[in-house]
This record gives structure tokens, sequence and C-alpha cells, in this order.
């Protein structure tokens, strides 16, 4: 893709095709070259660094769904992986890359950024700015006439919203398909007026349930707390990112995130980031919360994600069967394999379509960074494939 100047038409990567393969393995990682974007600047004065001590990981087999054993190879082939990091005791042991990407690649990261959001809603709710308990509308009340009215922010941080909205990411109509136009995300029918992701809400009237019920993932749950977040801050959602998280935590270069046509950002799916700074963010769970002393993310509210979520909420939700057989629940936007053993420990990690992942086990002192270019948003096979070559590297590492 986008070798030739100028790229031959079945080569160019749009707004049209961007998320579809093959365009996707490098629109994954030029998403600023196809939607408006807003920078989240890091501190280049203040890069936490990450000593390389490589370890062979050849040995480390995983069964695909044929029962075929799978080497490091063979699975990042299998997933589509186009960036691998993994840190043990905060140093990096594996770090392989494909399609064009590098150390200094910012990738989408698809709805780890919602991951990203969740930790800045904790700083910002030890400072005082937010409230988890806190109705949405007191904040925002433009959307009082929505479904959203009664909807604490707790409600949105947990998906446990009773908003009647399909997550069907292969919809080519509907709300969804407006959803995404809003966000500058799918580009616009002829002759179709411009949209903006505030004005979106207003779509949103409808309930499939009363709010606090089970687990039901909506994306613009997520960007409404975006706006909150903004509102109550008096600032942008991109320059408090920087501030409070990027900076502090040492990150490596900058990343970005997208923006509507004015300036909304796409927090429910929008960031991009190297795959080494996604690892300094699970490095920094795994310090709960601190570097160098300084506490960044309070670790009070790492504990509350590992320890206070519903376990029965997220079983009668629709994500569920995408992790059969495991305990988990889901708590300001990260989900939690939660553990039989208290010798083990819970397992923290975001997830976003396409094959973005970032898992941290704290009892291991272990992250892997994943990021991918699926050509299907929800692979149920490479989610369970996935899963079991984690579970495999806890195991073996």
């Amino acid at each position: 893709m986008m070798t030739d100047f100028p790229a031959r038409p079945e080569n160019q990567v749009t707004l049209a095709n961007w998320r579809t393969e093959p365009f996707n393995k490098w629109a994954f990682h030029h998403v600023r070259e196809i939607v408006a974007s807003a920078e989240i600047a890091n501190d280049p004065d203040k890069v936490a660094p990450l000593a390389e001590t490589p370890e062979d990981l050849s040995g480390l087999t995983v069964a695909d769904d044929a029962g075929k054993a799978l080497d490091l190879a063979g699975f990042l082939a299998a997933t589509d992986t186009d960036g691998l990091v993994i840190l043990k005791s905060g140093r990096i042991i594996h770090e392989s890359y494909a399609n064009g990407m590098s150390a200094g690649s910012p990738h989408i990261l698809m709805s780890v950024s919602k991951s990203m959001l969740g930790l800045l809603f904790g700083i910002l709710a030890q400072r005082g700015v937010l409230d988890p308990d806190r109705l949405v509308t007191d904040i925002i009340p433009e959307v009082a006439d929505t479904a959203y009215a009664g909807a604490t922010l707790r409600h949105l941080l947990d998906m446990r919203a009773g908003i009647d909205f399909d997550e069907d990411y292969l919809a080519t109509s509907g709300t969804i398909v407006q959803y995404r136009k809003a966000t500058n995300w799918n580009p616009l029918e002829l002759g179709e007026a411009p949209s903006d992701l505030r004005s979106f809400y207003a779509n949103l009237t409808e309930r499939d349930g009363p709010h606090g019920r089970s687990f039901h993932y909506v994306s613009p749950n997520t960007d409404l707390l975006g706006w909150a977040i903004e509102r109550a801050a008096g600032a942008r959602y991109a320059d408090l990112l920087s501030e409070l998280l990027w900076q502090p935590m040492g990150a490596s270069r900058p990343a970005y995130i997208t923006v509507d046509r004015f300036g909304a950002p796409r927090v429910a799916g929008g960031m991009c980031a190297t795959v080494r700074d996604l690892a300094r963010v699970g490095q920094l769970v795994i310090q709960d919360g601190a570097r160098d002393g300084k506490q960044i993310v309070p670790a009070a509210w790492i504990a509350d994600i590992a320890g206070n979520g519903d376990a029965a909420a997220w079983k009668a939700g629709g994500f569920a069967p995408y992790f059969p057989g495991i305990d988990i629940h889901y708590r300001s936007k990260w989900y939690i394999e939660r553990s039989a053993s208290a010798t083990e420990g819970p397992m923290l990690f975001g997830v976003g379509v396409h094959g973005q992942n970032l898992f941290v086990d704290a009892k291991r002192d272990l992250v892997i960074a994943k990021v991918s270019s699926q050509a299907q948003p929800l692979d149920a096979a490479k989610i369970s494939l996935t899963s079991r070559w984690v579970a495999a590297v806890r195991a073996g590492i």
C-alpha cells in the first residue's frame, strides 16, 4: 500500500477503506494522514528508560484451533501482529515489528484508548475534578433529553448504562455508521450534511434497560466521558492526558488522538502510540501508578480496578462468549481476569478491535503490548488464540 508516488488507485488508502484489509496494514500506523488528530505531547527530557535484555522465546508454543503447535513467529503471523513488546521486571525481553512498523511508529490502539481514559479519570477523580457517582447530566446538560438521563459517570466507566445502541462493527447503515461519520472516521455520502460527535448524542434517545444493569458495550459512553472530562477540567483531553499521564510516566514519543471536525477527541478508540510507550503504561500500572517515587495514577484507583468490578454483570453481557471459561470483570475501562488464587493475582488488560492488546500481570511483573491489523474487528478465533498464547507466556516466563 502507498508505495508509489502517487499510489495507484487500487493501492490508495482512503477514509472509506482505511479500516479494511489490506489497507489497514498501512493505515493503522499512519492514521494521522487519514483522520484529523490532536497531539499528546511527551517530555523528551524525562523519558523512562527501558533496558533491553532479550530472551529466546522460540521454544514458547501455543496450539491453534486445528491443534497445530505455533512458535512465536507462527503466532504473530496467525494474529496479524504489527508490533509486540514484552517487558519482564521493567526490561524489554522481546520486541518485534512487521508491515513497515518500527519502534518509533505510533499505531492505533482502538479501544485500548478507553483504558487510557480510565487512568486519566482516576487522576482527575483524586484531584476532585470528577466524581464517579455524579450524574452525567450535571456536567453535560446537553444530553438531558437523551437516554443518558439518570446515568452516572460510573455507569459509563463500567459500561453499565442502559443505552439502546448496537455496537455492530460490520454494519453498513444505522446509528453506528452515523457515529463513525460524526467522529470523522467514515466519509459522508454525496450531499450529506456534516455532523460532529457532540451533536450525535441527540440520536441516542432510547434505553434497552435500566442504568446499572449488565455489562453492555457502547463506545459512545466513553466519548461522552471525554466530553465530561474536558468540561469539568476546562482543558482539552489531549493536553490533559499529556500533562497528567504521558509526560510524567516518561513516554518516549508523542502520541496523538483523532478528532472530529470541531476538535472533539475520539477517546473511545482514536489514540495512537508506539508499542514501547503502550508497554510503559502497563509498567506504570504494575508500579501502582508511581514512577521514581512520584504518584501519577492513584494506587487506590488501580486497586479499585483490580478488585471492585461486578463479575455477574460481565457474565450477563455480550462480550463474555469471546473469553470462554475465563472469570472476568470490567472496571473503569479495563478488563480484569480474576484469579481464584490469592498468590496468583488478577491480570488487567485492555482490548481493541482488529487485535490491539495490553496485558498487565503485576504478580509476574510482566507486560505484553501487542498491536495488530486483523481483517475482522472481532475475530473470535484470534481472540481465543491470543488468550491461550498469553496464558502460555505467563506460565513460561
